[in-house]
């Protein structure tokens, strides 16, 4: 017959040595937990089917003049964007005076009113996959370095971003004189809405409203006069 102290001894052991190994289980388990990444709805959304969904938006906004045009791009799933539009390198009015006869210095970045949603008319998004992005978004860089003189007949904001429409592939209208407005709701149709540059090999990730990290000074645009699009209107434009 066994000692019952003994017996007593042994049980306690045996219940010393769960325990151990049940905390010592617990521990490993935490430690993976921690070394484990945690996932981001971002990280999510940026993801399908292993590629991260880019876009260009082809936009006009109404301005002091008739409007102007500029294109959105970055990545759908993030509230970053990069902004390129061409206007005439300063705020003063006499540049755009002089530059409805000849060519003025231009700049090819955000103006004011480039990310406020109330001033937008018409908005064209167009996705792409990243090698299409990253052809598409240097072509844009490359378009913005060369610095293209501004002029409201010959070469304006308008005729920057039909280069770009172009180049991703997109039919264009062809009449750079047509209002900001109605240049971009023409590419949206005779595109028939078309989403994508190529076959859509993702699926369109949920966008988000811009961050604005900048703001302008300048005095808040006015709505352009309600006035059907022509090539002699166009030419008086601002932009």
């Amino acid at each position: 017959m066994r000692d019952p102290g003994t017996k007593t001894r042994g049980l306690a052991l045996g219940v010393s040595l769960c325990a151990v190994a049940i905390a010592a289980g617990l521990q490993i388990q935490v430690a993976n937990a921690q070394d484990k990444p945690a996932a981001t709805p971002a990280s999510a959304q940026a993801q399908t089917n292993g590629k991260a969904i880019y876009y260009v938006d082809f936009r006009a906004r109404t301005a002091a003049s008739y409007g102007h045009a500029f294109v959105w791009y970055g990545r759908a799933d993030q509230k970053q964007v990069e902004i390129a539009g061409l206007h005439p390198a300063t705020e003063s009015v006499i540049p755009y005076i002089i530059g409805h006869v000849l060519p003025v210095p231009s700049e090819t970045g955000k103006s004011y009113g480039d990310l406020d949603d109330d001033y937008l008319t018409a908005s064209y998004r167009v996705y792409m996959t990243e090698p299409e992005a990253k052809r598409v978004f240097a072509y844009i860089k490359h378009l913005q370095a060369s610095s293209p003189l501004w002029n409201a007949a010959t070469y304006n904001c308008v005729a920057f971003i039909q280069d770009i429409a172009r180049y991703m592939g997109l039919q264009v209208p062809g009449n750079h004189l047509l209002y900001p407005e109605d240049w971009v709701k023409r590419l949206k149709e005779i595109n028939h809405g078309r989403r994508y540059m190529s076959t859509p090999v993702v699926a369109q990730a949920p966008s988000s409203k811009p961050t604005a990290t900048a703001h302008a000074t300048s005095q808040k645009p006015a709505a352009p006069a309600n006035a059907q699009s022509a090539a002699t209107g166009y030419a008086a434009a601002g932009y």
